[in-house]
């Protein structure tokens, strides 16, 4: 077998591979929308068929006059964003702390941040709660803030050390001999350069608080308070399950992450292979 042919079968089986993995994900998501245009004796059908008949917006009319979704996309909304900022603030201090001074125990730190997510998260379930309810904090979205942002404040910090790291000291000490300040050093030079990895980091923090479902499920009983995981998760009752209501829940609420990622994949593609190839 020739160089030529042995890459041209090379590239055949790479393609045939990246389609099939492809395929996995597209055809499930193409049946979610399909059903969610369905009426409900239509999923039930022996014979289920791809394409509507007829087609219906009866589930799609459901998700905010019957479910009152739209208060728990609110508190969705509300729970991510600010676990997003709270997490960014904290993990580019520490990041900038971590990657320009000098102290004992840094490489410990580093060690401890990885450290932190090898442990899966229904261990932390019981100590949050048990923590939670002494303080009172239970049974609100500020529960949910507070560990959505403990979750993933460690590996938000340990990505943004990694593309600290490709900042050179250089531009920190040509600003310091002009007289500028570290918070300055740190606001005007180097945040500016880090912004590819500031957005994967949020989009990051965002999709994982965004689907998370056991910790709202179980710090949060109000039926106001509950984000729209649990609500989906909600359909899928002991005695029947309404495939087309859950499946155009889960179509409306994938639509704000379908948009961020578009709109940001660039500097979320960016974030993600610049920090773990240049750190």
């Amino acid at each position: 077998m020739t160089t030529k042919t042995a890459r041209l079968t090379g590239s055949i089986i790479r393609y045939v591979l990246l389609t099939l993995l492809a395929l996995m994900i597209i055809v499930p998501i193409l049946w979610m929308l399909s059903t969610s245009f369905k009426t409900e004796p239509q999923t039930y059908e022996p014979k289920p068929s791809w394409i509507p008949h007829p087609f219906s917006l009866v589930a799609y009319e459901k998700f905010f006059s019957t479910y009152s979704f739209g208060r728990m996309l609110l508190n969705s909304l509300v729970t991510c964003l600010a676990s997003v900022g709270i997490c960014l603030v904290f993990s580019c201090l520490a990041g900038y702390g971590l990657t320009r001074f000098r102290f004992k125990g840094k490489k410990q730190i580093l060690s401890f941040l990885l450290l932190s997510q090898m442990f899966p998260s229904v261990m932390l379930v019981v100590p949050f709660y048990a923590m939670l309810s002494k303080v009172h904090l239970t049974n609100t979205l500020f529960s949910l803030i507070v560990v959505y942002s403990a979750t993933n404040v460690a590996f938000s910090t340990w990505l943004l050390v990694s593309y600290f790291k490709t900042i050179p000291l250089e531009l920190d000490e040509a600003a310091r001999v002009d007289g500028a300040s570290h918070f300055r050093i740190f606001y005007n030079i180097v945040l500016p350069l880090v912004l590819p990895g500031i957005a994967a980091v949020a989009m990051f923090v965002l999709f994982n608080g965004w689907n998370e479902y056991m910790y709202s499920s179980v710090l949060v009983s109000s039926d106001r308070l509950k984000t729209i995981t649990v609500g989906i998760i909600a359909l899928n009752s002991q005695y029947q399950i309404k495939w087309n209501d859950l499946m155009a829940a889960s179509a409306f609420s994938s639509i704000p992450l379908v948009v961020l990622f578009v709109c940001f994949q660039k500097y979320f593609i960016a974030g993600m292979t610049g920090g773990a190839v240049k750190g």
